[in-house]
């Protein structure tokens, strides 16, 4: 049977192909298995929470980790409906869980789904935690304990329940949103055919702020997309609605809701690194907050200028959540985010909200009564300078690995693009910090077959050398 690696953020695979029934199974065995490994008997009646997105088969491939982890005895809340990420993660807090298996292949490509686990703060996993999980998973279905959907609902190891109510009303408590309601804002929200859809629109809807939702429906194959990861130039068509819309405003959510993407008033796309350092200068500014920041290595070094000018720690840790949130829960920190568009909230979860962080990007709107675009001109005033962000992803075929490990493993350039490298590190990829302030990133996908090459400088002009300088050191050009 194939071998089941969890990556940055789960397993994920293509369906039909090494993503089937019998190794989803596997997998829900393997987290049946560690969850009666760490937990006493007792305990295992708190159950899992089990939720899909809107992916080819996802309720059913959810019925079937469901089905195993009922035939462990261990009872199963099942979300009906697709369900936001952030949600079913609220869902493992909210009814004292043990944790949660989610059936979602987030921005990956329509032919892709997967298989995400968390524990019971509703975060990701520590990855010592996950390898367990691997070692547990059986070598074939022959070692998987499942009984029907049916019978296990009959018996009460499946609970079917709707996750929507209470985790609006959690929203509502964090965020004052019938001041938004009344802000009279114009906003387009690209749901991107995912989970966010009547969720989101939802909870702004019923006062003079008008929604216009685009790529609402269900449609596994996301057109005018490649993917729903909310980057160019996936967002290409939601910019053109909010020129069209002549909106305040574009919000965007992923596949399955847990990442955000923002639009300027103008149709211009807001990237990931300066709407993490915008996120974050609410929370210091507006919120009066100083816990600590945690960031993964590919995102944003505006967040150290803020951190030292508001008085609040920064941590920088691996690419992935399972590196984010435990070091959120050791720090008590206010914000964890990644370069992928994924933020999450101290005073919520240990777990991306794409919804939350919208929502709180319109109260950043509405509390300084600025447009998108003027924000982001406060962020550059506040950490002194214009930051200019890329990345460059290029399939590289895994066998190729070793051969270009050992070529990274010796590259120490002393320059970049002509500006000099002033520190470097190995950690979880390959990183150059540059004099300017920026830096060149490369590193293997933790979830699918691709290099990809980041950099953030705040030399605008030297964007594309320094991306090509990533490529040769890569051997990829």
């Amino acid at each position: 049977m194939t071998p089941i690696i969890f990556g940055t953020d789960g397993w994920r695979g293509r369906v039909g192909e090494d993503y089937t029934f019998d190794n989803v199974r596997r997998c829900a065995q393997g987290f049946a298995s560690y969850l009666a490994d760490i937990f006493k008997p007792a305990e295992l009646a708190r159950g899992v929470v089990i939720g899909h997105d809107k992916r080819f088969s996802g309720r059913d491939f959810a019925l079937a980790a469901a089905e195993v982890i009922a035939g462990n005895g261990i009872p199963v809340h099942f979300c009906q409906g697709p369900t936001p990420t952030p949600a079913i993660s609220f869902q493992v807090v909210h009814l004292q869980a043990l944790g949660a298996i989610n059936i979602t292949a987030s921005h990956n490509p329509p032919p892709d789904n997967g298989f995400k686990v968390r524990d019971p703060s509703g975060g990701a996993i520590a990855p010592e935690r996950l390898k367990q999980i691997e070692a547990l998973i059986p070598d074939s279905v022959a070692g998987v304990r499942r009984i029907p959907a049916e019978q296990a609902e009959a018996v009460g190891l499946l609970r079917p329940f709707d996750p929507k109510p209470a985790y609006l009303a959690r929203i509502r408590a964090l965020v004052d949103v019938q001041r938004i309601q009344e802000a009279g804002l114009k906003v387009v929200y690209d749901a991107m055919w995912g989970n966010g859809a009547g969720w989101l629109d939802e909870l702004l809807a019923g006062g003079k702020t008008q929604v216009t939702v685009v790529h609402g429906g269900a449609n596994p194959n996301f057109p005018e997309m490649d993917r729903p990861e909310p980057i160019r130039p996936n967002v290409d068509a939601g910019m053109a609605a909010v020129r069209q819309a002549g909106a305040d405003v574009g919000l965007i959510t992923d596949g399955d809701a847990d990442r955000m993407g923002l639009i300027d008033e103008q149709g211009v796309f807001i990237d990931q690194l300066r709407a993490y350092a915008l996120m974050a200068l609410y929370l210091l500014k507006i919120k009066g907050d100083r816990r600590p920041i945690v960031k993964a290595l590919s995102t944003t070094g505006m967040l150290e200028i803020l951190g030292q000018k508001y008085g609040a720690e920064v941590h920088e840790v691996g690419v992935g959540f399972k590196f984010v949130a435990p070091k959120m829960l050791e720090t008590g920190a206010m914000i964890g985010g990644e370069e992928s568009g994924g933020y999450a909230f101290g005073d919520h979860l240990p777990e991306r909200d794409g919804i939350l962080g919208c929502l709180l990007f319109l109260d950043f709107m509405v509390q300084t009564g600025e447009k998108p675009s003027e924000l982001v001109e406060l962020l550059f005033d506040e950490v002194g300078n214009h930051y200019y962000y890329s990345r460059i992803d290029t399939r590289f075929p895994g066998e190729k690995r070793p051969l270009a490990k050992e070529r990274l493993d010796a590259a120490r350039p002393e320059q970049i693009a002509g500006m000099r490298v002033v520190r470097f590190s190995g950690y979880d990829g390959y990183k150059y910090y540059t004099e300017d302030g920026g830096f060149l990133l490369i590193r293997f996908s933790g979830t699918e077959p691709i290099v990809r090459v980041y950099t953030e400088t705040t030399r605008q002009d030297l964007v594309p050398a320094i991306l090509d300088a990533g490529l040769e050191i890569a051997g990829l050009k």
